[in-house]
C-alpha cells in the first residue's frame, strides 16, 4: 500500500475508535461503511495483523490495534502539524518564533506583549521564549538559537547582520542584606572591605561568546548562581552580595530589606539594553513584534517598576 492509504487508513481507526463503531466513523468522515470496513481490511492484510477483534456484537481493538493507533495518532499529528506550518509559511507568518529574552526583562511585560500579539494575529506562529543571562540573548541570536532577542547590551552589537532598537536603561545598585554584615558600614567599601565577604554572581548563559563577569573584584570569595532570580534571592538571605537591576529590587530598597551601599570604585551602573534580529528576516511575526517594541505611542516601562 502505498503511504497515502495508510495514512488514510490510521484517520479511519482513529474514527472507529472515537466514535466507537464503523457505522459511527463512516458517518463521521462522510464515506459509506463498506468503504471504512474496506480500509480497515486492506489495512490488516498490508500488516499480516489482526486490528479488531469481532466475535461480539462491538469490534473492540487487538493489543496490535492499540499499538497502531498509538504510533498512527502520533503520525497523523505530526503530518497535520507540517501541513500547518507550510500553509503558515506560505502566508508570511514563521512556523515558530524563538526569543531569547535577557533574564533581567520584567517577565510580566513580556506576557503582556504576547497577549496583545495573540489578539492581533491569527495565532497561528508557535512562540519559544528562552531565558538568558548577560551575552546570552545575543549569542542565541547569532548562534542560530534564537530568531529575536529582548534584552542585549548595546556594546556587543557590532556586526552587520543584526538590526537592533533600543529597549530602555537598566540601572544596576551594589546592594547587601539589611542583616549582611556590611549593612553597617557607612563609608564606601572600598575592595578591601568586599574580599572578606562573597559576591554572589549570575553565570553568563552564553555559549560560544566569552562569558562575562560585573562587579566581582579579584580574590573575593564568589557563589555563582545560573541567573538573576537566584541571585536576588540569595542576595537577599544575606548569603553574598551584590549588583542587582534597580527595578527588580525597588520594592525590597523601600522596605529596608536590601540596601544599596556606595563603592569607592564603581563603573557605569547605567545601561542601555536593545532588541536586535537578524537582518534578513522578514516573517510576519518577527514584524510584529518589532514594531509593537518600538512604538513610541504605546511605550512600555520595561526597567521603570518593581517586578
Amino acid at each position: 500500500m502505498r503511504l497515502q492509504h495508510h495514512i488514510d487508513a490510521l484517520l479511519v481507526l482513529d474514527a472507529i475508535d472515537r466514535r466507537g463503531s464503523f457505522a459511527s466513523a463512516a458517518e463521521e468522515l462522510h464515506r459509506a461503511t463498506s468503504s471504512v470496513t474496506y480500509a480497515i481490511q486492506k489495512l490488516e492484510e498490508a500488516l499480516d495483523v489482526k486490528l479488531f477483534d469481532r466475535r461480539g456484537h462491538r469490534s473492540i481493538l487487538t493489543s496490535a490495534g492499540q499499538e497502531l493507533l498509538r504510533d498512527g495518532r502520533l503520525l497523523i499529528n505530526s503530518i497535520q502539524n507540517i501541513e500547518h506550518s507550510v500553509k503558515l509559511i506560505a502566508s508570511g507568518w514563521e512556523a515558530e518564533l524563538r526569543i531569547a529574552i535577557n533574564d533581567i526583562v520584567p517577565q510580566h511585560h513580556v506576557l503582556n506583549i504576547l497577549e496583545e500579539f495573540y489578539d492581533e494575529t491569527p495565532q497561528n506562529t508557535r512562540i519559544r521564549l528562552i531565558s538568558e543571562t548577560f551575552l546570552g540573548p545575543w549569542d542565541a541570536l547569532i548562534s542560530g538559537r534564537a530568531d529575536f532577542a529582548i534584552g542585549i547590551p548595546s556594546d556587543v552589537l557590532t556586526t552587520n547582520n543584526f538590526h537592533s532598537h533600543p529597549l530602555g536603561h537598566v540601572e544596576f545598585v551594589f546592594v547587601v542584606a539589611s542583616h549582611h554584615p556590611l549593612a553597617h558600614h557607612h563609608a564606601p567599601i572600598n575592595a578591601d572591605n568586599l574580599r572578606g565577604y562573597r559576591a554572589v554572581a549570575a553565570a553568563d548563559s552564553s555559549r560560544i561568546l566569552q562569558p562575562r563577569t560585573f562587579g566581582l573584584i579579584q580574590d573575593q570569595p564568589v557563589l555563582t548562581v545560573p541567573n538573576q532570580i537566584m541571585k536576588y534571592q540569595a542576595i537577599k538571605q544575606g548569603m553574598g552580595v551584590g549588583h542587582l537591576p534597580r527595578h527588580m529590587i525597588e520594592k525590597d530598597l523601600d522596605e529596608g530589606i536590601l540596601l544599596k551601599k556606595d563603592l569607592e570604585s564603581d563603573g557605569d551602573t547605567k545601561h542601555i539594553l536593545r532588541f536586535a534580529w537578524p537582518s534578513a528576516q522578514k516573517g510576519k511575526a518577527s514584524q510584529w513584534l518589532r514594531s509593537r517594541l518600538s512604538n513610541e505611542n504605546k511605550p512600555i516601562p520595561w526597567f521603570s517598576s518593581s517586578v
